[in-house]
């Protein structure tokens, strides 16, 4: 995506991979039939018909404010063991991207995590002599309370990898700050609490309420969540309950002067929520 500018704030991104995706992957029984009545604006940029393929990357995002700078998410990582086919034993320029940027990790002052699943963390951490230490060492990581607890407990062998490998490295060196609730990071970057996807996710709010923009993590995964709040994916810890926040964001945001960032949204990646027959869409 293009810089987003939002008064003295910057946000950039870095895709780290970006692989076409069936749909079933996400959306178990969703059909070629269920996009088509809004083929208009997901397609090209978010549903190909042709090949009936998403696009979702997997991306992080830099924030710049007037004084710090923050990263929002930390993708799969290098070297990591993961068990999903393509995702463990990277070696990706996700650093040097960083650089290309303008940002080393000695400057990063925050990582924000939505949650806590496996490409939403992984560079949290990098392998040093055969240690996972924190990538970026001057920086505090911002996680949720009730998140890094519900997945300390977690009896999923990925998951259970991911917290060993990108999360309790990061609370051993005493770098983490458990928060609860809507917490303000920085002056204009703010968490607020989008609970479903995971226990203890939350989206991230930067500027106002308008102009401004939210980061949303995985509170949705495609533009069509925002056509059909109700729709659920597979990865959801209670879709139900994902689907309430969903809704509660939408019907916050609608017609307002603020950008909905998604974190698995395809280019141009933001956009403005705005009313649609009985639900919304995305103006981009």
């Amino acid at each position: 995506m293009k810089p987003l500018k939002l008064g003295k704030i910057e946000i950039a991104n870095i895709v780290e991979l970006d692989i076409p995706t069936s749909p079933r992957f996400l959306f178990p029984g969703i059909a070629p039939a269920d996009f088509a009545p809004h083929l208009p604006w997901l397609s090209p940029h978010f549903y190909n018909a042709q090949t009936d393929r998403l696009s979702m990357p997997i991306q992080g995002f830099i924030v710049r404010t007037a004084h710090h700078t923050l990263i929002v998410d930390t993708c799969l990582g290098n070297d990591k063991h993961l068990l999903t086919e393509g995702w463990g034993g990277r070696q990706g320029p996700f650093l040097d991207d960083l650089k290309r940027l303008g940002v080393t990790p000695e400057q990063v002052d925050f990582v924000l995590c939505t949650h806590l699943h496996t490409d939403h963390v992984g560079w949290n951490t990098r392998l040093v002599d055969g240690r996972w230490e924190p990538t970026f060492p001057n920086a505090r990581y911002v996680f949720s309370r009730a998140e890094s607890e519900h997945w300390s407990r977690s009896k999923d062998d990925e998951q259970a990898l991911v917290y060993r490998e990108s999360v309790l490295p990061i609370l051993e060196a005493g770098k983490a700050v458990l928060v609860e609730g809507e917490h303000e990071v920085v002056e204009g970057v703010r968490l607020i609490p989008t609970p479903g996807h995971t226990p203890g996710h939350v989206s991230v709010q930067i500027g106002g309420d308008g102009p401004g923009a939210v980061i949303t993590g995985d509170l949705m995964h495609h533009p069509i969540q925002i056509l059909e709040p109700q729709r659920g994916t597979r990865f959801d810890w209670d879709s139900a309950h994902a689907a309430r926040t969903r809704r509660s964001f939408l019907e916050r945001y609608a017609e307002r002067d603020v950008r909905i960032v998604g974190t698995h949204f395809a280019a141009p990646t933001h956009g403005h929520v705005v009313g649609h027959q009985d639900a919304f869409r995305l103006a981009v």
